[in-house]
């Protein structure tokens, strides 16, 4: 048996800014079974469908499914999306940048009971500029992961970057002895590795990527 899970929407415009011309989408589904997960999006539609739940723990499987027709086209290749626990969560960008936000969320003038507004990320459309934003940093591109099952491929180690293959003791750096450092750097002319070493740019690049929430109506 499937059942349609919970979604929220909410939404912001611009005329100028992509990461301000967004959708809001979060599908409440606690404990999904990633390697179960399609979400396929194109310009005018989402369909998704997963299993969730854990009977190992005591939480029954159920399946869900959903479909929506947008009322706009989006762009799927500069759409995010994250998976935790709890929910997936989509920032969706508009295809065509303009000040007025969509009247609602799909095509079709229908109430979907399922489809709620995200009051938690709901503002004015003239209230819109002044708005917190949403960070992006942990998100992933939509583009080119097909159903998206499982997450990304080959990126099981990317988090802390702890053992990179080949890279030695670069996951350490902050456990290196600075005393056997400094006596590498004062041994003369063939101190080439050390050198290298020395160079122990501590490189702490900051990916401030977020876009900000909004609201629309739901369907009437």
């Amino acid at each position: 048996m499937t059942t349609h899970p919970e979604v929220l929407w909410a939404q912001r415009s611009s005329t100028t800014d992509d990461e301000k011309n967004i959708i809001y989408l979060t599908v409440n589904v606690p404990d999904i079974q990633s390697s179960t997960l399609e979400c396929n999006l194109t310009p005018t539609s989402l369909s998704f469908k997963t299993k969730a739940g854990n009977p190992e723990k005591g939480i029954p499987e159920k399946s869900y499914v959903f479909d929506l027709h947008f009322f706009e086209e989006i762009d799927p290749e500069k759409s995010l999306r994250r998976l935790n626990t709890r929910s997936l969560f989509l920032t969706l960008r508009k295809k065509e940048k303009k000040e007025e936000f969509w009247p609602r969320l799909t095509k079709e003038k229908v109430r979907n009971a399922f489809l709620k507004t995200d009051f938690s990320k709901w503002v004015d459309e003239d209230e819109q500029d002044g708005a917190a934003v949403e960070a992006e940093d942990d998100m992933e591109a939509m583009g080119g992961m097909g159903g998206m099952g499982g997450g990304m491929p080959g990126m099981g180690g990317m988090p802390g970057m702890g053992g990179m293959p080949g890279m030695g003791g670069m996951g350490g750096m902050g456990d290196m002895d600075l005393e056997k450092l400094m006596a590498q750097m004062g041994g003369g002319a063939g101190a080439g590795p050390s050198g290298a070493a020395d160079d122990g740019s501590d490189d702490g690049s900051d990916d401030d990527g977020p876009p900000p929430l909004e609201d629309a109506e739901t369907a009437k």
